[in-house]
């Protein structure tokens, strides 16, 4: 199985925010918002392993300020670490008011653990990650500290 770069998968996905998306307020929905970063880190992780992935967690999900109707909305995402067979992706979401001069702002980031599935559905081995700078093996570290975390979590609960 042939290693591949975190540009490889990098993904970026954008939409209008519709009426029919927003509360009462005129602000998206977080079901909306979690919607399109899950299928972004769906993306990431289907183009980095050519198989089906599942979701398995989600983390930090953080909202920095309100999307509201009529924003275009950008999803990043890229991978920051692999395990035997799950993924975690960052996803990092944007806003940019159309009718502006003013530059994109992040709104919202969150950690998606993909786990890759074969026809059967179960787990399997993903390629390794190669890291080309400074910034992707940092990322890579903090998100095997994560990884760890959750797999003693894990097993504590078994």
């Amino acid at each position: 199985m042939e290693a591949k770069t975190v540009s490889y998968s990098k993904t970026i996905m954008s939409q209008i925010v519709l009426p029919e998306q927003a509360n009462p307020a005129g602000n998206i929905h977080g079901g909306e918002i979690m919607k399109m970063m899950d299928n972004t880190a769906y993306v990431v992780a289907r183009k980095h392993c050519r198989t089906n992935v599942v979701t398995a967690r989600v983390d930090e999900l953080e909202f920095y300020q309100p999307v509201v109707v009529g924003q275009l909305v950008t999803c990043k995402g890229q991978l920051v670490f692999v395990g035997r067979s799950s993924m975690e992706v960052l996803v990092q979401v944007e806003v940019e008011d159309l009718s502006s001069d003013q530059p994109p702002i992040v709104a919202l980031k969150a950690f998606f653990t993909m786990v890759a599935l074969d026809e059967n559905c179960r787990p399997v081995e993903v390629p390794r990650l190669i890291l080309e700078t400074e910034e992707e093996k940092r990322a890579f570290e903090d998100g095997k500290k994560r990884y760890q975390t959750y797999k003693r979590r894990r097993q504590k609960r078994t």
